[in-house]
């Protein structure tokens, strides 16, 4: 199978060049899904996976496998300081996890105003250490907009962490205003098909992230191998079934056996 749109050429190919870590796009709510934010405040300290009824402390270092979270309270901030997800946010910070707040960009669509004064409130009420612009436009005819949106940001929040949700490829440009890029979001039957565009490789792993539903336990071996070989740094992989955008609400069958193969941090 191929994954590559082209060859590459010597000395650019990433393939094991850097470990995995896990990004997560967002849980349910912390009442509605308790047993998965307390799975994310055991993986931001450190704690290894050892099987379903045991927990043992991991290596020193092992937060560095959970490279964010991603805190959307109700398609946004809401209108008000949620009291449940405030503080399971303090307790994922506390652990030292990278916390961003989720921005719909409605692929370009939603107003400047709006996205600011959303931001605002997340770093006003949750303390977040950056943003999750999800539904990011990929055309080179909005790059400019969201240059001004990224600008805005990074201003309002020094050293803010800036994650652009494309869910595929986009125009090139898009890679030098965010940090890190989301080039695949979809579904399991199209990822084991998926190719990487090729200006991806003039980019370190880091700067790229795959977030795939629908992947079967017995397939999680292969996924690993195809973010790896396109140059993905960060992933998060599930066998939920997408339903309106639930896949990343509750964690996999298999979330024990995911953490343990992502990372130097979190082992078996």
């Amino acid at each position: 199978m191929s994954y590559l749109t082209t060859s590459l050429g010597a000395g650019t190919a990433v393939t094991g060049a850097a470990p995995l870590g896990v990004g997560v796009p967002g849980f349910a709510h912390p009442l509605l899904a308790p047993a998965e934010w307390a799975e994310l405040l055991r993986l931001a300290r450190g704690l290894a996976c050892t099987g379903a009824a045991r927990r043992a402390p991991g290596p020193r270092g092992g937060a560095a496998a959970l490279h964010w979270v991603v805190l959307n309270v109700a398609r946004g901030p809401g209108v008000r300081p949620d009291p449940y997800c405030l503080p399971a946010a303090a307790q994922l910070r506390d652990a030292g996890a990278r916390l961003l707040g989720h921005l719909d960009l409605g692929h370009g669509a939603r107003p400047f105003g709006e996205l600011v004064s959303d931001a605002h409130r997340f770093l006003e009420w949750y303390k977040v250490d950056g943003f999750y612009l999800d539904r990011c436009p990929t055309d080179r005819t909005l790059l400019s907009e969201t240059r001004r949106l990224t600008t805005t940001l990074r201003a309002l929040k020094d050293g803010a962490h800036l994650v652009t949700g494309h869910g595929r490829h986009p125009y090139p440009g898009y890679a030098e205003v965010a940090d890190q890029l989301v080039t695949f979001a979809g579904r399991w039957s199209d990822y084991r098909w998926s190719q990487v565009a090729e200006w991806t490789a003039e980019y370190p792993a880091r700067r790229f992230c795959h977030l795939v539903h629908g992947v079967p336990g017995s397939h999680l071996e292969e996924a690993l191998r195809i973010a790896r070989w396109q140059g993905a740094g960060t992933v998060y992989f599930t066998d939920r079934a997408d339903h309106g955008g639930s896949a990343w609400e509750s964690l996999p069958g298999y979330w024990d056996t995911f953490v343990s193969r992502i990372g130097p941090g979190v082992s078996e």
